[in-house]
């Protein structure tokens, strides 16, 4: 086995993960934008609005990139080790943090928010509902339902991807059974290039539901045989999947 190979494998799989930071990609990972730009579209919405919601915020790296923020700005985050992160980004610029649990049960006030933006994150139609005025807006990206599952069939037998049923239909189904009317409803494939075999163990460990229980040891001749494809073709590229759905509560 390809000593290069063994070295970097275990470079990636030792590499300090921390927040949502994917620095540690940078050169060896390369990931095109989807047809629309979350960002600015967020931007534009938040004119005017008083109180807005952040949903999973991670270590509130994307969304510390949006000031100045309303003057009631509230971000959820569910994953423990980021709470402490984006509480020590985010509080000193006024914005309230709570931790959530449950979809279903947010521990934020009902009828309350302008706004609630969500990038990556799950959700609840009918809670959403529940915390948003009359007239307020949900804009979220979400992850699709076939996201990098190329690297499900390049290294399983049966892919495990936990999202498969995760569908455009199936969330907007969510939010119009919930009071919500959708306003646009988009979907888009750009694609991502690994570099090197290490930017793919290392996608694999900090995304672990892409394929759960993922180990190199697990799964050592696949990742080899994607080594080899790298060297000779430069890069692996690999379909992404992305939906953009805004609504607006009734």
């Amino acid at each position: 086995m390809d000593p290069l190979f063994l070295q970097i494998v275990q470079e990636a799989w030792k590499a300090d993960f921390s927040g949502w930071d994917f620095s540690w990609l940078e050169g060896r990972y390369v990931e095109e934008e989807p047809a629309w730009d979350y960002r600015a579209l967020v931007l534009e919405r938040m004119k005017g609005v008083q109180a807005m919601v952040d949903m999973g915020t991670g270590g509130g790296e994307f969304f510390s990139t949006l000031r100045p923020y309303p003057a009631d700005t509230w971000v959820t985050e569910a994953f423990v080790p980021n709470v402490p992160i984006a509480r020590a980004r985010l509080e000193p610029l006024g914005v309230k943090l709570v931790q959530v649990f449950d979809d279903n049960d947010l521990p934020l006030p009902g009828n309350h928010f302008d706004l609630a933006i969500n990038r990556h994150e799950s959700f609840s139609g009918k809670e959403l509902a529940r915390i948003l005025k009359p007239g307020g807006k949900f804009l979220t990206q979400q992850i699709g339902c076939q996201n990098s599952t190329r690297l499900n069939e390049l290294l399983e037998e049966t892919n495990t991807y936990e999202y498969a049923d995760e569908t455009l239909e199936k969330l907007v189904a969510d939010l119009t059974s919930a009071g919500f009317e959708i306003l646009q409803a988009r979907e888009d494939f750009p694609v991502a290039a690994f570099r090197d075999v290490a930017a793919v163990v290392y996608y694999l460990k900090v995304i672990p539901w892409q394929i759960p229980g993922f180990s190199p040891e697990a799964y050592m001749e696949g990742l080899e045989k994607i080594h080899v494809t790298i060297q000779r073709e430069s890069e692996l590229v690999v379909p992404e999947h992305r939906y953009l759905i805004e609504a607006v509560k009734h």
